[in-house]
């Protein structure tokens, strides 16, 4: 389904592009079931230079992304142990070269995944990564096939094509991918089935990407700790979510990349914790049309890969305009400022940047947040050595890197929206908070409870499949029995115009509030660490022993954020975030190309293959728990915490 964040900047967006506007219930409302919705109109992005003209007769196809220009020399490509080592640009330079076959490559993959990935449709702990619910092997070398027959016109001087041609990737469970279930990490979702391919998934199958199948996720996609999936560098650890296959399968070597998606943490997190590199990009960036919902006006859609080129790659594939399917993405710049992939010269190539570390950023650790210390001072020992390490890196490529204060997200004068515990109005019984009457007035808009209570009643799933739907979709209005749709329905629907607008008015001051805590230290973008010790392991205890208390404002804000791995302790990986203001996604993901550039020897490593259970063992079971990526479960959450 297509969603959106603020009706009057949609419409302030459509006039000045000067489309038609349409109201957003119109547009997104629809009348089909929960899920992954259609794409009706797709191009590709376009997002970096070199575009060959669009083919008119083929659906789907817009701007092929063919910048060869892009790709390294073969013969500058070092020699990989093994196919599934290579990063996507190096790969890319190798099938245009015929040096390698798309088929070979996926192959390659899939063999690992049915050697290391463990049983299919399992939402639990299934002995070995987990990281795919489910695969499509028929399908995946099928459009092996083809590509490598679109590979060969290209070597004989036929149409340009386009950089992800061949290259095998996974997709989230909650987004649509054609013929297969969306599930959003529940079995109560059984039958499911994407009638179309959302917009992100059309745009990949357009450059010809090879679908390879469903990466699992948190169950609705709640947990940004996760525990389906086993860790990429040690299955006993915790992976991240709630995007956790997308984070592990690429370093694990089961996929060259995987798109996540992120309401807050959801793809920051498992890169972070598996030592992937992502892009959670900005709001109206990325289409999230066939995408199932968990709070518009916050969802993104990213990549996930091992390495910031071929993030930035795929960035590059799937941004740009979606207005028929989703308007928020009318507020991005058209066209969208081209998304580098290449590293830049010289010896400084930060020279000129200011990277600011807000001393206000707090950490969670032990379960309380640590107010009126240094970030850095609650980092396990580990930690702070990896990110002293980098901060000195990056000063050494000419970066001016800055402690500064940043936004204190507890000052109500500062934060007027999130985590806030100020009552704007009373719906239906309930409180409703200022996010809270964002949020849930979105939620309606893409009918969220609604389009969930449709599918339950078109006899599809279970009656135990129904219940548990219901309890996690429905709500048990104050004098009721049990959770229901209908009350969903009306406390979402029974917030006033004037109570929304107060809502978001507030976030606009937030943002407001943090872009100015930049521009007053004359800083670029930020630096944080989003985990700052050692995670912990799936049996028990804390997954993130100390982590970003808010880690969900930069979707809040609406900003882009990349994760990257900077060290490895106790055997897992150590990451570090940058983070910018709104659309700054060039800045950041060039300054993290070049800071690989640099330093390869992180993103490179490769972690152990996992060793196959006993068949006969028993599995311990994992539950799913750990912080919310719900917005309004993790303001209620940073409540807590504060005491």
């Amino acid at each position: 389904m297509a969603q959106d964040q603020d009706a009057g900047e949609v419409e302030r967006s459509g006039e000045r592009a000067g489309r038609v506007t349409l109201s957003r219930r119109s547009l997104i409302g629809g009348a089909g079931t929960a899920v992954a919705g259609t794409a009706l109109s797709v191009t590709l992005g376009g997002g970096v230079a070199k575009a060959s003209p669009a083919a008119p007769d083929v659906p789907g196809r817009g701007k092929d992304i063919a910048d060869a220009g892009s790709l390294p020399s073969v013969r500058d490509i070092p020699r990989r142990s093994r196919v599934v080592d290579y990063e996507i640009l190096e790969l890319a330079a190798l099938l245009r070269a015929g040096r390698l076959s798309s088929v070979e490559v996926t192959r390659a993959y899939l063999d690992r995944i049915n050697k290391f990935n463990g049983p299919f449709e399992t939402y639990g702990n299934n002995g070995l990564y987990n990281a795919f619910v489910r695969v499509d092997e028929a399908g995946a070398l099928a459009a092996a096939r083809a590509a490598d027959k679109r590979l060969a016109a290209c070597r004989r001087g036929g149409d340009p094509v386009p950089l992800l041609c061949g290259i095998p990737m996974g997709i989230k469970d909650s987004v649509g991918v054609k013929g297969l279930n969306a599930q959003n990490g529940s079995a109560a979702f059984a039958g499911n089935l994407a009638l179309q391919d959302a917009t992100v998934v059309a745009r990949l199958r357009a450059a010809g990407v090879v679908l390879l199948g469903s990466t699992i996720c948190s169950a609705f996609s709640g947990s940004i700790t996760g525990t389906f999936a086993g860790n990429a560098w040690n299955t006993a650890y915790v992976p991240g979510g709630s995007s956790q296959g997308s984070g592990v399968a690429p370093v694990a070597r089961l996929a060259a990349a995987c798109i996540g998606e992120e309401t807050g943490g959801s793809i920051i997190m498992p890169s972070a914790a598996n030592g992937a590199t992502g892009i959670k990009p900005s709001l109206g960036t990325v289409s999230i049309a066939g995408v199932m919902p968990l709070s518009p006006g916050y969802d993104v859609l990213g990549p996930m890969s091992r390495s910031a080129r071929d993030s930035a790659l795929i960035l590059a594939t799937i941004l740009g305009p979606d207005p028929v399917n989703d308007p928020q993405t009318l507020s991005a710049p058209d066209p969208f400022p081209k998304i580098p992939l290449t590293p830049r010269r010289g010896r400084r190539p930060l020279q000129g940047m200011t990277i600011g570390i807000p001393q206000t950023d707090w950490m969670n650790a032990g379960g309380s947040i640590k107010t009126g210390v240094s970030p850095q001072s609650t980092y396990g020992a580990g930690h702070l050595a990896a990110f002293n390490r980098l901060t000195g890196q990056l000063q050494s490529l000419g970066a001016r890197v800055v402690q500064f204060p940043g936004l204190d997200m507890t000052d109500p004068s500062q934060n007027p929206y999130f985590a806030s515990s100020e009552v704007l109005t009373t719906v239906d019984g309930s409180p409703v908070s200022p996010s809270a009457a964002v949020v849930n007035s979105n939620r309606y808009e893409v009918r969220f409870s609604a389009a969930v209570a449709d599918f339950c009643a078109g006899g599809i799933p279970s009656a135990a499949a129904v219940a548990t739907l219901t309890g996690q979709y429905g709500r048990r209005a104050p004098g009721e029995t049990a959770a229901n749709f209908a009350a969903a329905d009306r406390f979402n629907g029974g917030i006033s115009g004037a109570v929304r607008y107060e809502g978001e008015q507030r976030r606009r001051r937030l943002i407001a509030n943090y872009t100015k805590a930049l521009r007053d230290h004359g800083v670029d973008f930020m630096l944080v660490m989003s985990i700052g010790d050692v995670i912990g392991q799936r049996s028990g205890g804390p997954g993130f022993p100390v982590f970003r208390a808010y880690y969900q404002v930069p979707n809040a804000l609406g900003w882009p954020m990349v994760s990257f791995p900077i060290g490895y302790v106790q055997g897992l990986a150590v990451s570090a975030q940058f983070w910018g203001p709104r659309f700054a996604e060039s800045d950041i993901t060039q300054a993290m190309i070049d800071y690989q550039a640099n330093y390869p020897e992180y993103h490179q490593a490769s972690p152990p293959d996992p060793t196959p259970p006993a068949a006969a063992r028993s599995l311990p079971s994992f539950e799913d728990t750990g912080p919310s990526n719900d917005p309004l479960i993790g303001e209620a959450e940073v409540r807590a915490a504060l005491g």
